[in-house]
């Protein structure tokens, strides 16, 4: 079972709200689409600058692995506070741990609902379908 502190979307991404604050990252089966499960696989993170505003389901950047890359986009609307530095140079933290280190960016939601997101459980339910 995924993480049950955060809701995910459809496009594979996660937010996690914290404080006044909302983390977004991939979630491990976006991960193990870009790979083949080797930590290397990832090799170019394209990330916006911080300030900039993002409307809810629009594309912020890409994610680049040996075999394809793959548009990243915002689970939710806000203002980009922070990109996760450490990842530029090591994209491996995001194949490790695509729930903690690996975080992509910080927001600062338009608000803080997170309609319209599914929770762990209807997530694992939608990949489920994914499958078949």
């Amino acid at each position: 079972m995924r993480p049950t502190d955060r809701k995910y979307s459809k496009s594979h991404e996660w937010v996690k709200l914290d404080g006044e604050t909302a983390l977004v990252g991939i979630t491990d089966f976006a991960v193990q689409a870009l790979s083949n499960g080797n930590e290397s696989d990832l090799v170019h993170c394209d990330l916006p600058e911080a300030g900039r505003v993002l409307a809810s389901g629009e594309s912020f950047g890409e994610i680049e692995s040996v075999k394809a890359v793959s548009d990243l986009y915002a689970p939710i609307a806000g203002e980009v506070l922070e990109i996760n530095s450490a990842i530029e140079d090591h994209l491996e933290i995001v194949s490790r741990d695509p729930w903690g280190q690996g975080w992509i960016l910080r927001l600062k939601p338009e608000r803080k609902s997170l309609d319209g997101l599914m929770d762990a459980a209807e997530y694992e339910k939608y990949l489920a379908t994914l499958a078949h």
